[in-house]
């Protein structure tokens, strides 16, 4: 479906990211993983490590896989990024914005230093990996993909993530506007609205024996989302079968936001 293709996912050393990039391979592209190496790791996890596992795991199913290291909000390391993954793997056809933070916190006393890097990250990422890769595409002269990962939490609000909630709202408007300047070149801009989907992010929350059992109860599919999950609808978009949809948003969460009782 995808062969021939060179894709680039942010974020993807683990979680959505991770599983998009594996179904990128699996559907027959070469793949560039993107990590970040923060001075704490977060989690208690090693981005290199992670990353370098999922590039081993895209090897296995037959294609190159890369792993480039990147701060998304950081422009001359994005474009260094995209450079490299030229160089490397021969071009670019498809990225997906998945690189994204969120640590929970109280409204009333959230830092703004909090809401910079969460904004510097989810949304201005998207923006310098956006413009990057769009440029790449453009003199390519093929045509291109962006994907934006974005979230139910566009649509809804959360509590203990006002600093989240408009940047995953802004990564949809994001893609809805770059449709209308890329369409000409043949590049196609959607965003994938994931729900609850278990991954480091919300691990308290899928973790825990009664939340999980309630979250699960709202979902009328009956369960909490998997990665994998989210991998289906980005190939689908990345593949020619999608060559006509742009601008759109696929809602990809077992059914938890039409469930209102």
């Amino acid at each position: 479906m995808l062969n021939g293709r060179t894709a680039l996912v942010t974020g993807a050393s683990r979680g959505i990211g991770r599983g998009v990039a594996l179904g990128l391979a699996a559907a027959g592209a070469d793949v560039a993983v993107n990590y970040h190496r923060p001075a704490e790791a977060e989690f208690g996890r090693d981005n290199a490590a992670d990353a370098a596992g999922v590039v081993a795991e895209i090897e296995a199913l037959g294609r190159r896989g890369l792993a480039v290291e990147a701060d998304v909000a950081d422009g001359a390391a994005v474009r260094q990024m995209v450079d490299t993954v030229v160089k490397e793997l021969g071009g670019l056809d498809v990225l997906v914005n998945s690189a994204g933070i969120c640590p929970f916190h109280d409204f009333l006393t959230m830092p703004e230093e909090l809401w910079d890097r969460v904004h510097g990250v989810n949304l201005k990422g998207a923006f310098l990996c956006s413009q990057a890769a769009a440029r790449v595409m453009v003199e390519q002269g093929r045509g291109g993909r962006i994907i934006g990962i974005s979230s139910i939490s566009a649509l809804v609000g959360g509590g203990m993530q006002t600093h989240y909630t408009p940047t995953k709202a802004g990564m949809h408007s994001l893609m809805q506007s770059m449709a209308i300047p890329l369409g000409p070149h043949g590049i196609t801009c959607n965003s994938v609205l994931p729900g609850a989907i278990a991954t480091d992010i919300n691990k308290d929350d899928w973790s825990d024996p009664d939340k999980r059992a309630y979250l699960d109860g709202r979902i009328p599919l009956g369960r909490f989302g998997e990665p994998d999950d989210i991998a289906g609808p980005v190939v689908f978009l990345a593949s020619d079968a999608a060559r006509y949809v742009t601008g759109s948003a696929l809602l990809v969460d077992g059914g938890l936001f039409v469930n209102l009782q």
